[in-house]
């Protein structure tokens, strides 16, 4: 019988989901969904002093809002818990107890000052920085003394010399590291609290997870996590190591290549599944051509085999592009909800809006939806549709103002918008079209007039959205705005 695939999202609240983690968890969760698996969040919070609640909330709604969802965790639960570090510090003691039981693990007294004077020893005489062990043979006599001087003790590691440590990674291949690199490393710090790499080891055994996969970053960290597994008589789960996210110009990502945490992608009007589809390419290559993937999709196609072990470069033009194609596939209801408050921020809509404001905001979003790349974008396009005055834009837009049949299209224009009860784009439409049938003007000689006095410019929204947006006072002002700046008497 195969084994349960079970991964896990183990991210430290310290502070809001990184784009890096969500990437992370993103892989772990299409892993696991399209293999039928388990996907755990687990809450690595032993960092006391940074670590809050506030954090751990940011960190899961931000989850949520990518469609990452998880079957067992801190909020909901489940077999293996408690899904808190800190919450787990019994479990801690007791394998602890064990290794020093066993051996495996000592008491160090070795103050900061003491290791720093090493190290800066080992350097001097060209070697790689490591913990010389002098404490590994301490007696309880020796013990006793420097606790009664105060001293309050670490535990290290007692790392095995003279091994190679084989990874045998998912994504890199084998990778061998040479365990007299090491040095007998800290496990659990003077405060009782665990490292990270003590504290993972036991979390992903008794979690039953099967699978690691994390940030590249972490390789280093492997073989000391290989260590603890062996000498605590656990299984070790396979390991796949996938690639940093660099800038466009190499370098690791960070504030000055764009946004670098996800509640800041959605404040700035990205989609969820635009930034889902973006992530999902940064270091995974589908087969095929196709770049636009559902997370359904992606959950069927995703593959271990097809992660890059070469760095990912965060493109934010590509990421635009792929919003830009998914705002056009959303419903305008939906991009409606989502544009409000960019709307509502820069004063165009109230706070609490009526039924009027929102079915404005829909004919807004439905008048604009081909034109943006991002929701923020909406509120950079609203010259165009707020105001009473109008600015000729150009010369050739100015032309069409001395056009002969200009005073007669726009006076008609005016009449029938008048003569109208509501103005909608079910009604805009036949009333454009009735224009030039009674006119006897073809579409250009009637629509390019109107928009122009509607707006001073030769492109822009599609008119039988334009016009119910702005209203019939509101054209009525502005057509009365570019005929007297023009001279133009269309009475």
């Amino acid at each position: 019988m195969l084994e349960e695939i079970r991964v896990r999202f183990a991210p430290s609240p310290t502070g809001p989901l990184h784009i890096g983690g969500a990437r992370s968890a993103l892989f772990n969760f299409l892993y696991a969904k399209g293999a039928g698996g388990k996907f755990i969040i687990r809450i690595e919070d032993t960092d006391l002093e940074r670590s809050s609640r506030e954090s751990e909330e940011n960190i899961l709604d931000s989850l949520r809002w990518l469609g990452i969802t998880w079957d067992e965790g801190p909020d909901n639960g489940g077999p293996y818990g408690p899904y808190r570090q800190t919450e787990r510090l019994g479990l801690y003691q007791e394998y602890t107890q064990k290794l020093l039981e066993q051996g495996k693990a000592y008491y160090c007294y070795c103050s900061e000052e003491e290791l720093e004077a090493e190290r800066q020893e080992q350097m001097a005489r060209g070697e790689t920085p490591r913990y010389s062990g002098k404490c590994c043979k301490l007696s309880p006599a020796e013990r006793t003394k420097l606790e009664e001087e105060g001293r309050k003790p670490v535990i290290r590691f007692r790392v095995p010399e003279n091994r190679d440590i084989i990874i045998n990674d998912l994504v890199r291949g084998q990778v061998v590291f040479e365990s007299n690199g090491i040095g007998d490393f800290v496990i659990v710090k003077s405060d009782g609290i665990p490292t990270y790499n003590y504290a993972v080891v036991i979390d992903d055994t008794t979690m039953k997870i099967s699978h690691v996969i994390r940030a590249e970053e972490h390789l280093s960290n492997t073989p000391r996590q290989v260590l603890l597994y062996e000498a605590l008589g656990f299984k070790v789960p396979f390991f796949a190591h996938i690639s940093l996210i660099l800038g466009k110009d190499r370098s690791k990502m960070s504030k000055r290549h764009g946004a670098t945490s996800v509640v800041q992608y959605k404040e700035l009007g990205y989609l969820p599944e635009a930034v889902v589809n973006f992530l999902a390419l940064l270091g995974w290559s589908p087969v095929g051509e196709e770049e636009i993937f559902s997370m359904e999709e992606l959950k069927e196609q995703f593959a271990l085999e097809r992660v890059a072990k070469n760095p990912a470069v965060f493109d934010m033009d590509k990421l635009r592009w792929i919003n830009g194609i998914y705002i056009r596939k959303t419903p305008v209801e939906r991009l409606a909800t989502l544009a409000l408050p960019f709307l509502q921020k820069a004063g165009y809509v109230s706070a609490s809006p009526t039924p009027a404001e929102l079915n404005w905001t829909q004919l807004v979003v439905a008048a604009l939806q081909e034109k943006l790349s991002t929701l923020s974008e909406i509120v950079d396009h609203m010259d165009i549709l707020a105001g009473e005055t109008v600015q000729i834009e150009n010369e050739e837009a100015a032309q069409i103002l001395k056009e002969e049949t200009f005073p007669l299209v726009i006076k008609t224009f005016r009449e029938k918008i008048m003569s109208l009860p509501e103005l909608t784009p079910d009604v805009v439409k036949p009333l454009l079209k009735a224009i030039t049938k009674e006119l006897k003007l073809g579409g250009k000689q009637v629509y390019m007039p109107i928009r122009i006095a509607l707006t001073g410019q030769m492109h822009g929204p599609e008119l039988f959205y334009l016009i119910p947006i702005l209203g019939k006072e509101l054209s009525l002002k502005r057509i009365h705005s570019v005929t007297s700046q023009a001279g133009i008497s269309i009475d």
